[in-house]
């Protein structure tokens, strides 16, 4: 099995970055490719579902996945949810992606830790390259992550 971690630090509070937890978030934070559409998207609670058409061009994949936990921690200072595949397209035989949102005490203000910690198995040749593909994909949400400090994605 394969992981990857990355952090990203928003400058804004934790209560800003879960109430921006929404379907245009999730949309923006999708790399322009592979295209996806979002089928369905049932957000951070548990047994929500997430069902993606995901576009290679020549080929398309379908993507489930369900969240399995999800609330705050004893802490009451950061929150969890974690998404697991049902559905996987072919190149994944496994997916696990625990997503932890932890507030910071800061000299500048408040701010909120991202964690993105996704556990993976490939299938095949194509798993000897995922790990970077995958690194990259994730990469690219981290400025989208830092816009949520503008309030731009808050849902009332």
């Amino acid at each position: 099995m394969k992981t990857i971690n990355i952090e990203t630090i928003v400058n804004t509070d934790l209560d800003t970055v879960l109430r921006s937890l929404d379907l245009p978030l999730f949309k923006k934070l999708n790399p322009p490719f592979p295209p996806v559409k979002v089928l369905r998207f049932d957000g951070t609670a548990k047994a929500g579902i997430t069902h993606l058409s995901l576009n290679f061009l020549l080929f398309k994949q379908e993507w489930i996945s369900e969240n399995m936990e999800s609330g705050y921690r004893e802490d009451g200072q950061s929150f969890q949810f974690v998404d697991e595949g049902k559905k996987l397209p072919f190149f994944l035989s496994y997916w696990r992606h625990t997503h932890t949102f932890q507030a910071l005490d800061s000299k500048s203000g408040p701010a909120t830790r991202i964690t993105d910690h996704i556990q993976f198995k490939g299938r095949g040749l194509m798993g000897l390259f995922l790990q970077p593909v995958l690194k990259l994909q994730f990469l690219y949400r981290k400025p989208v992550y830092r816009s949520m400090a503008d309030g731009r994605y808050l849902r009332p």
